[in-house]
């Protein structure tokens, strides 16, 4: 029923009064999965050495991509799923929806931990619980694949490919434009932003149509607690129709009320799953390209490439 994949543990320093968190960067690493089927949900959990639970805070962010396949609004790696602090247990209706997975395929896995506390961490290790439906069942109906959008596309900031940029003090909005390589449908979308972020909301430009936003929760200082997904299959309908005919737009907007500027305090994410039409062909991945390549290089150089990692079945 689960896949579990750990990422190597790392010590954590504790964060100084008045001083910014500190971050640690796991080494990046490469999994092979062990089981064909279908993935149906997820959740990202931060560990002690022991095997106990620590704050979910700790989280800054969790990647897991496949180099072999493109992205739908670009031809870089296709991320299959990313989590944060501020990211929700995520799954689907298990009978409707699944993501594929085949035994002997391969991921990059990557992530960051920042601290918030004022006491220090020592073996702390991210873990990506998979929930796994075998392939020879009946169902899922519809197979889904994942999609991302985020307001740093193409690569971010160069140098690094950080998808992070700078608050001034008030407003800031920042928004990445593209048309998917295919049409099909999103079935729902959720994503990452930072503290003191408003909203993220995908737009058809053609059309004018808001198609999502998603709004977070924050607490009394203005720190986000949590993303809600958005949810756009229904009783009636699958989710909402895209087509390369049309172009999208992802924006997210922030309110800095500290009066100063916030270095890397900004993002802006969006991620869901997505059905092709029947009959769309989705494209090759092209190692030579450009794109591609960058992505590629700024994926693994994020820390020391590992090429094993501890996965297991339960």
């Amino acid at each position: 029923g689960e896949v579990v994949i750990d990422l190597p543990a790392v010590d954590l320093p504790a964060r100084e009064a008045g001083g910014e968190e500190p971050m640690v960067v796991p080494p990046v690493a490469r999994v092979e999965i062990p089981v064909t089927g279908y993935i149906t949900k997820f959740h990202v959990e931060v560990l002690d050495g022991a095997g106990n639970r620590l704050p979910q805070t700790l989280l800054h962010h969790f990647n897991l991509n496949d180099p072999d396949h493109r992205e739908l609004f670009l031809p870089i790696l296709l991320h299959i799923l990313a989590a944060s602090r501020e990211t929700p247990n995520a799954g689907v209706p298990r009978l409707l929806f699944g993501m594929p997975l085949s035994a002997g395929q391969q991921f990059i896995a990557s992530g960051m931990l920042a601290n918030t506390e004022n006491t220090p961490f020592h073996d702390v290790h991210i873990r990506l619980v998979l929930g796994i439906q075998p392939a020879h069942r009946l169902w899922p109906l519809f197979r889904v694949y994942p999609w991302v959008i985020d307001v740093q596309f193409p690569l971010g900031r160069q140098p690094g490919g950080s998808k992070a940029f700078d608050l001034p003090p008030g407003r800031t909005i920042r928004s990445f434009e593209a048309s998917p390589a295919v049409p099909g449908t999103i079935i729902g979308m959720g994503g990452h932003l930072h503290d003191f972020g408003v909203s993220l909301e995908l737009k058809d430009l053609t059309t004018g149509e808001v198609l999502g936003r998603a709004l977070p929760i924050h607490d009394s200082i203005g720190r986000v607690i949590t993303l809600p997904l958005v949810r756009f299959y229904r009783w009636n309908r699958l989710g909402v129709h895209i087509t390369p005919a049309h172009r999208y737009r992802v924006t997210v907007v922030y309110e800095n009320p500290t009066g100063e500027l916030i270095r890397d305090g900004g993002m802006g994410a969006l991620a869901g799953l997505f059905i092709p039409d029947a009959g769309a062909t989705w494209p090759r991945v092209d190692p030579a390209d450009t794109l591609y390549q960058q992505d590629l290089y700024d994926e693994l150089r994020a820390g020391a490439a590992e090429m094993h990692m501890h996965v297991h079945l339960r």
